[in-house]
């Protein structure tokens, strides 16, 4: 599958790539919307970890929820992403997990800093908006 999306880093605003997104993404297309992805198991029970553990655990859970749906990371343009307690530390584990998955086709993020989640124990979540490659003309 090719990587349809466009980029957008506009003149006068920061370049946000060290920080592991984009401002502004699209793509031609059906949007798809992925739930919150957290580092749980097969029975949703929050898998105990450190913080960087959880970040691989939820991509990893984002990755599967996508491909269930015939799309991966490279269809994604806009992630929301939630920390609990989140510091600088943490957005750097963030950023070197982004860079993992994305490389330098980082889609647009926000990113959350929050007091707690969903289930005790949740460290991070994301969710995301793909987009499906438009249907060729014909």
């Amino acid at each position: 599958m090719s990587d349809e999306r466009t980029l957008t880093n506009p003149a006068g605003l920061h370049d946000p790539t060290p920080f592991g997104y984009n401002h502004a993404a699209s793509a031609p297309g059906e949007p798809v919307f992925i739930g919150g992805q957290y580092a749980s198991d097969a029975t949703g029970q929050v898998v105990p970890g450190d913080f960087a553990a959880q970040v691989e655990l939820a991509f990893g859970n984002l990755r599967t929820a996508l491909a269930a749906v015939g799309l991966g990371f490279e269809h994604v343009v806009r992630l929301g992403s939630y920390i609990v307690d989140h510091d600088l530390a943490k957005l750097e584990v963030l950023g070197k997990a982004l860079h993992a998955g994305w490389g330098d086709r980082l889609p647009a993020q926000t990113l959350s800093g929050v007091a707690s989640l969903a289930l005790p124990g949740m460290l991070f979540e994301v969710d995301a908006v793909a987009v499906r490659p438009a249907a060729p003309a014909g």
